[in-house]
């Protein structure tokens, strides 16, 4: 299935681009993604439900439907209410960030496979990129303890979810001056699978706007 994806701006905080593409043959896609508007904060999710095709999906729907209901809750709250939803699911792995813009914060939590990388604008910052660090389990399955971590950002700080339909090397080299669509498209285009499912978001932060 050809590549698809689409770049817009959310609450003025973030500039996103986003990159899908089902597994070939498939009519249906299993990773899904949410990017939800907060009062002066986002919250983005990246959902890969297990397998491919018709049950994939609606596994990864019935998260982001559970996800889409109360978007303002605590992380760990989300993922006990995405475990919760998904038990009469094939079930799915989930990365959630949380950015708010009145104190700068980058808030994230991962179960399973789908990789998180915040890369720093200044090329001096130490360390200069962070990786998201999720925990085995399977939502609706096995629901490990939870390792949320928050960090401070600035803004031209870019997010990266990438599902296991990406080459784990990704993140080696990435042009991250690119737009965040360009980035999320390069990011298919050269390190997507053709035995998978793909999904890339790319998110930066601007700043917030009051």
């Amino acid at each position: 299935m050809t590549a698809v994806g689409g770049s817009f701006a959310a609450s003025g905080l973030v500039e996103c681009g986003i990159c899908a593409r089902a597994l070939p043959g498939e009519t249906e896609s299993g990773d899904l993604h949410l990017v939800a508007s907060l009062p002066n904060g986002i919250l983005i999710a990246v959902v890969d439900g297990l397998g491919h095709g018709c049950e994939a999906a609606a596994a990864a729907r019935a998260a982001v439907d559970s996800l889409r209901d109360a978007p303002h809750e605590a992380l760990a709250d989300l993922m006990q209410r995405c475990h919760l939803a998904l038990r009469k699911t094939r079930g799915a792995v989930l990365s959630l960030a949380m950015i708010d813009g009145d104190r700068d914060q980058l808030t994230w939590v991962g179960i399973g496979n789908v990789e998180g990388t915040l890369v720093r604008a200044d090329p001096m910052a130490k360390p200069r990129r962070e990786v998201l660090p999720h925990r085995g389990g399977v939502l609706g399955y096995q629901m490990p303890s939870l390792r949320v971590s928050t960090l401070p950002i600035a803004s031209g700080d870019t997010l990266v979810f990438a599902t296991d339909g990406v080459g784990s090397g990704f993140h080696t080299d990435l042009p991250i001056g690119w737009r965040p669509q360009d980035l999320a498209d390069h990011i298919v285009d050269c390190h997507g699978k053709e035995t998978d499912d793909v999904l890339v978001v790319v998110a930066r932060y601007v700043g917030s706007v009051s």
